[in-house]
């Protein structure tokens, strides 16, 4: 065994640097398996100089079968990035290597973009789009919660956020059902949670019909609540931080269960907040119904 710690050390020194850089760590373990051959080479008498050789040879090798793996893996995600950006772009929307920028209009062309891996995409280039009016703080801070449709699914949170709103005590359990609410245990916890469009932390909306959708758990967190902490962030920051905040759920056409959420957020005086982001309604490995909520374990 230490033969094959020294052998795997002088391996580091003759091996070109470049070439180890272009691999994942898990190169490290070729090095370490190929250094124990090396000592068992070693150890059957043939000489330092053969076995050394030999055991480059076999590193090198595996470096480069580690490299091709890496670059096919590559091409996969640069496929799938290409397949995602041409059904984008049919919707009027472009795509980014992190997260997307996006031009589509309405819920209706954010509703028929399907999911391709990536859970959060920007909007109309990550800008909220509020108006001088809409940041208005003139007559302080508001919230108001839009009726629920025909199907008594939840349409719509606005809100001008401000400290004064954040509630002092803690949230009591929710007892309400939005449309879509089937809810089953996976591995990894409950499916569903009960989202608010407006995150209780930040105006104290617990059980209003009008705030509450059907989400999966990677949707509502960590997915809305990662905006969410920016904007509470930065109202507890100072008691003068105004936010213009807008929520929205995107179904499809009668769809009982919303495909997504559009969030918007500006800062008011500054850009410390500003974001317009779609996140997609999905859990890993389950295959949900958006028709009724319903769902089945891949």
């Amino acid at each position: 065994m230490g033969i094959g710690i020294i052998v795997l050390l002088i391996l580091v020194l003759l091996l070109n640097l470049k070439q180890l850089k272009k691999v994942k760590p898990v190169v490290l373990l070729a090095l370490i398996a190929v250094g124990f051959i090396a000592g068992i080479a070693l150890s059957q008498n043939n000489s330092p100089v053969e076995a050394l050789n030999q055991t480059k040879t076999q590193l090198i090798s595996v470096l480069r079968s580690l490299t091709e793996k890496n670059a096919k893996q590559e091409h996969k995600n640069e496929s799938l990035k290409a397949k995602l950006s041409s059904q984008a772009q049919k919707l009027g929307i472009t795509l980014e290597d992190t997260d997307s920028k996006q031009t589509a209009s309405g819920n209706e062309d954010l509703a028929q973009l399907s999911y391709q891996g990536q859970q959060v995409i920007t909007v109309n280039d990550n800008k909220p789009g509020f108006s001088a009016a809409d940041l208005s703080t003139a007559k302080g801070p508001w919230q108001h919660y839009g009726d629920l449709d025909n199907l008594n699914r939840a349409t719509q949170a606005d809100a001008l956020l401000n400290q004064s709103l954040m509630p002092k005590t803690k949230r009591e359990r929710l007892t309400v059902n939005p449309t879509g609410w089937h809810n089953k245990r996976i591995s990894s916890g409950w499916l569903y949670n009960r989202s608010h469009l407006i995150g209780y932390q930040l105006t104290g909306q617990n059980n209003n019909w009008k705030n509450l959708i059907t989400a999966t758990r990677s949707l509502n967190d960590p997915g809305m609540v990662k905006y969410e902490d920016q904007v509470a962030d930065y109202l507890k920051a100072s008691p003068k931080h105004y936010v213009r905040y807008s929520v929205r759920p995107v179904f499809y056409q009668n769809e009982l269960l919303a495909r997504g959420v559009q969030m918007r957020a500006q800062s008011v005086g500054d850009n410390s907040v500003s974001y317009n982001i779609y996140i997609f309604n999905i859990q890993p490995g389950v295959t949900l119904n958006y028709n009724d909520g319903t769902s089945r374990l891949n």
